[in-house]
């Protein structure tokens, strides 16, 4: 729903370049998207009855056009899950300053507090519920439906903003500009999966209702479009700086009184939302992928909120990017929105066309998923090719790069597995000649529980003292005599080096054939901050000694009091 706050906005600020004339075509490229728009809603209610567990273009990609395939239509939710909240939330903050023009020049800082919140709440574990939502929603459907139904009313605007222009350049109406402006257009297009994606987050039956659901967002969305198109022609509105086209319609509707700052504000706190429900989506995408060994596994694990936050932080993160990078402009964000979109929309409905092919069917659904595919796969070659330049490339390189490095992770597991031994019964196990290996620093409590440790798991246990430019050899061994720990002693020179090399090389020359555990002791902080205060020699020596084969690395770390 809150896609019509940037789609026509994305429309006008293209067709404004050809002046009267060009945004005299807003309506025409805006009918033509809801026809797009009505294709993919008949086309994803045959997606949701094939796939009532829900997955969208991944579960499609995944049963029926393979694994690669279901890869990139992965790495394209990923994309749209983190320009989702860029834009949703570079659009509430734009909706915000149009009502609030002081706001104006700290944009971007109200940007990423709006993101830093949003993230921290999800880190908390705080959700949403399909009724907190309810109420937004309702208010900004109601407010742009009176905004249309006023401003089809009205004879003249109620009120004008005057300010620059934001198009200065001039350009003839042709076919670039028209399917350009069709592409960005699109845009608005972006949450028709989100249905098929959460079908089973519907009450029984889940199918029935989650249809009924897609046709009336199908509904609305296409009625608010054209609305929204019919209102940019009568009152020739205009790409203003500082105000968006929505505020630009609000005002000449209802003027400058109670009833705009509603609209305004239900439209900044829907986006809002909109932005919230890819801290959802894409968690939990990352968790099916980190199941699926196509990801690093921290994404799978949850806290005790439930609360996958490896994806959260990730999602924060790039977002964060994304607005720093553009300055929180949205319409510096929309051009790359629709690329990741379409592409998985194309891959949803050739996954169906080949569903129905597998099950026999040659009727209707077939028909329609096969023109589905069709046309959602023109438009995203239009969109790409019209919005390479403006930032379309970073898309067509990253969606490439992120299936890549999904399959080189899953490459990586697959050799884990293989070397773990996984699906076969292993031999029995035998005890095998171990010895164990102790650094010590100094003769001390911490040296002592080491060595118990040490001696409590095996019979063959070595001390390794490395001596690091500048130190007295001499009264370290006194020291160690005098204490007389019943354990051999080996005094190794450092050199130049640190710890981790002389000791790595020690283990690999002495014990040849053998296994090696070494056991490192070391005294862990009471609280987070205080991790920063030790060496850290344990992790330069952990780092060496992993190089080494038949080498097991044991942590032993005693509680500060």
């Amino acid at each position: 729903m809150a896609s019509v706050a940037y789609g026509p906005e994305s429309i006008v600020l293209v067709l404004a370049a050809a002046g009267s004339a060009g945004l005299g075509m807003t309506l025409p490229v805006t009918l033509a998207i809801v026809v797009l728009l009505a294709v993919l809603i008949a086309s994803y209610r045959q997606v949701i009855a094939a796939f009532p567990n829900g997955g969208g273009a991944y579960a499609v990609a995944k049963t029926h056009l393979g694994h690669r395939t279901s890869l990139v239509a992965a790495a394209s939710l990923i994309v749209d899950y983190i320009l989702n909240v860029a834009v949703s939330i570079a659009a509430g903050i734009a909706a915000l300053t149009s009502a609030i023009p002081e706001l104006l020049p700290y944009t971007l800082w109200i940007c990423l507090a709006v993101l830093v919140g949003i993230t921290a709440l999800n880190l908390a574990g705080i959700r949403e519920s399909a009724r907190a939502f309810m109420a937004p929603t309702a208010v900004f459907v109601i407010g742009i439906l009176i905004v249309i139904v006023a401003g089809l009313v009205r004879g003249e605007p109620a009120s004008v903003t005057t300010a620059a222009s934001a198009v200065t350049d001039t350009r003839t109406i042709g076919i670039l500009l028209l399917l350009k402006a069709f592409s960005s257009g699109c845009s608005a297009l972006t949450g028709v999966e989100a249905i098929a994606n959460a079908v089973p987050s519907f009450e029984q039956p889940r199918v029935r209702r989650a249809q009924r659901a897609e046709v009336a967002l199908g509904v609305l969305l296409g009625v608010m479009l054209i609305g929204l198109a019919t209102l940019i022609g009568k009152f020739s509105i205009h790409p203003v700086d500082g105000t968006t086209v929505l505020s630009q319609l609000t005002e000449a509707a209802l003027g400058h009184g109670i009833l705009y700052y509603v609209v305004q504000f239900a439209t900044v706190v829907l986006l809002a939302l909109a932005a919230n429900t890819s801290y959802g989506g894409l968690p939990t995408l990352t968790k099916i992928l980190a199941d699926d060994n196509c990801l690093p596994h921290r994404f799978a694990v949850a806290t005790p909120r439930q609360v996958y936050r490896y994806g959260v932080l990730a999602l924060g993160l790039c977002a964060a990017v994304l607005l720093v990078a553009s300055n929180g402009d949205m319409n510096a964000l929309v051009p790359l929105f629709a690329i990741g979109v379409f592409v998985g929309f194309t891959i949803a409905q050739a996954g169906m066309v080949r569903h129905w092919l597998e099950r026999g069917e040659r009727g209707w659904r077939l028909a329609l998923n096969a023109f589905g595919a069709v046309l959602t796969f023109v438009a995203a070659v239009v969109t790409t090719s019209m919005k390479f330049t403006e930032g379309a490339w970073l898309i067509v390189l990253v969606l490439p790069l992120l299936v890549l490095g999904m399959e080189r992770i899953r490459s990586a597991y697959s050799k884990i597995d293989g070397r773990r031994g996984t699906g076969s019964v292993p031999a029995p196990p035998s005890p095998t000649g171990t010895v164990i290996v102790v650094p010590v620093s100094e003769v001390s409590e911490l040296s002592r529980e080491a060595l118990s440790a040490a001696m409590s798991l095996s019979t063959d246990v070595v001390a390794v003292h490395v001596c690091l430019p500048g130190e007295n050899t001499i009264a370290f061994t006194k020291a160690w005599e005098a204490w007389h720990p019943e354990v051999p002693l080996e005094i190794i020179d450092a050199g130049h080096c640190t710890v981790g090399g002389p000791v790595a090389r020690f283990v690999r020359d002495n014990f040849q054939g053998r296994r090696k555990v070494v056991l490192i002791a070391e005294v862990d902080p009471p609280s987070g901050w205080d991790r920063v205060l030790p060496s850290h020699r344990s992790d330069e020596l952990e780092r060496q000694l992993r190089k080494l084969p038949e080498t097991v690395v044991c942590h032993l770390r005693v509680q500060a009091s």
